[in-house]
């Protein structure tokens, strides 16, 4: 099962600000965390997100299009980074999740989501879409 565990931002993160010596010690606890993570054959991506304000948004409607610049409003409904994991179950996941070193200085939050499978899709995912996604993600893996 593949999940993806969102580091939820916090004020702190949206204001951009580069680690200062006083957050070593979260960085190599963190680092290590991360060397277990990929030791356990758990983790298989993950990195920080620059701040919303260097971000965008595109809106859809219709065939309509809008560019929408950051900041966004709502700092606890962003993202500050993010881990691929590959887990047995969601318990597993969680027992990682748990484990994990605070990723902020101060109150932080971690989401964990699981991808959609193939089997998920049922019958609308035919025999010849399922082939067409395999081979995307072939080319993908050997990029």
């Amino acid at each position: 099962m593949r999940v993806m565990v969102f580091v939820k931002a916090t004020e702190d993160s949206e204001k951009g600000l580069l680690p200062t010596e006083d957050m070593t010690e979260m960085f190599e606890a963190m680092g290590k965390f991360n060397e277990e993570l990929v030791n356990a054959g758990v983790m298989v991506d993950g990195d920080g997100l620059k701040p919303s304000s260097a971000g965008k948004r595109i809106a859809f409607d219709g065939a309509s299009r809008t560019v929408i610049d950051g900041p966004f409003a709502e700092t606890r409904e962003l993202v500050a980074g993010y881990w691929v994991w590959e887990v047995k179950d969601m318990d597993e996941a969680v027992a990682w999740a748990k484990r994990c070193p605070n990723p902020m200085p101060g109150p932080s939050e971690l989401e964990i989501r699981p991808f959609y499978e193939m089997e998920d899709f049922g019958d609308a995912m035919t025999p010849e879409l399922a082939e067409r996604e395999q081979a995307l993600r072939d080319k993908l893996g050997s990029q």
